[in-house]
């Protein structure tokens, strides 16, 4: 695989530290590494692929020579950094919403349209983290059995709101075992022995924009725009990997033997899957792993045509930071490091 210089912008917030393992691990081709994060966060130390390197101020020259930028932080600030990457010459590897839906975007994950990567004009965008494991579950079945509708209900960790709503569940959950009150900074409510059935903000029908992401990114990626999907998002006092309940109509009836067949010819993921023996997916046992696991697998009784399921995976990982570097490895297997297409490089509103 061809060797490639990288900037890794937001290299000091959770998904980028986990970023930079998930590049040693994987033993990424990489010729240069750039760490880059805000005035704050500069001059700190971090050990990347054995050696130590000192994270610059992101800056307009940060990208230069850099043949593949990675970008994880906020939506507003990639709309600024990412044009300005592109015409440095790199290819964004972006982490945020800003992106996702533009149709002149590519919006991958891997397993499921890594072809995809062929046909960006400087851009790719990484699915949100609830969104990855959905795509995947549902593109095993509907390449055999298409698809009518999902209802998807998720789970969510509090490390998919960063490091200070991590830091807010340890905090809170102390000072509630004290008999103390809970004050809430980094999220919308309490989170500390509680669950909160909101993520992101309500739009007028009642959805929330994490939803709505949810909703669209899975249909774009999967090339379906025809699937009805709903989705509830949760945020659980649980510091890594999302799990959701998933429900999904096919167009034929299908065994749960054949739907964990497919499963586990999928890449990237593994059926876990015998209640009786107490074996199932659950957050704690995911965390740190690459797979989506996929357990509980039955007839939904309530549909002829109806399968039911349980999905875990870790939200750090493959839910950002290993979909991001598996989309790099992809454009360097397809030798598609440079744009196909001359300009419509989408630009900050």
């Amino acid at each position: 695989m061809k060797e490639a210089s990288i900037a890794v912008a937001g290299a000091t917030g959770v998904v980028g530290r986990e970023f930079l393992k998930v590049l040693e691990q994987r033993r990424f081709p990489a010729s240069q590494v750039r760490l880059l994060a805000s005035q704050r966060s500069a001059g700190k130390r971090l050990q990347v692929m054995g050696q130590e390197l000192v994270v610059e101020e992101t800056t307009p020259d940060s990208f230069r020579d850099i043949d593949i930028a990675f970008i994880s932080v906020s939506t507003e600030l990639s709309g600024e950094l990412a044009p300005i990457a592109v015409d440095a010459g790199a290819l964004v590897i972006d982490d945020s919403s800003y992106f996702r839906m533009r149709p002149e975007v590519p919006l991958v994950v891997p397993e499921v349209n890594g072809e995809d990567v062929e046909w960006h004009r400087g851009i790719i965008s990484i699915p949100n983290c609830s969104t990855t494991p959905l795509a995947m579950v549902g593109h095993a079945l509907h390449n055999v059995d298409p698809i009518v509708r999902i209802v998807a209900d998720t789970y969510q960790s509090v490390s998919g709101a960063g490091g200070e709503a991590m830091a807010e569940l340890r905090e809170q959950s102390r000072t509630l075992l004290d008999d103390g009150r809970a004050d809430p900074q980094a999220l919308t409510d309490q989170i500390g022995f509680n669950i909160i059935p909101r993520i992101d903000s309500f739009l007028p029908d009642g959805y929330t924009r994490e939803e709505q992401k949810m909703m669209e990114e899975t249909r774009k990626i999967m090339h379906a725009p025809g699937i009805a999907l709903s989705a509830t998002c949760v945020r659980v006092p649980v510091y890594i990997s999302h799990s959701a309940a998933v429900h999904i109509e096919l167009e034929r009836p299908m065994d749960p033997r054949e739907a964990r067949d497919l499963f586990d010819g999928m890449p990237g993921m593994k059926v876990l899957d015998s209640p009786e023996e107490g074996l199932y997916p659950m957050p704690w046992n995911v965390a740190g792993t690459d797979d989506v696991f996929v357990g509980r697998i039955r007839k939904d009784v309530s549909h002829p045509n109806g399968l039911a399921m349980w999905v875990v995976a870790d939200n750090l990982r493959k839910g950002a930071a290993l979909n991001a570097i598996q989309i790099a490895e992809e454009v360097l297997k397809r030798g598609s490091l440079t744009p196909t297409k001359a300009g419509g490089v989408p630009q900050a509103s």
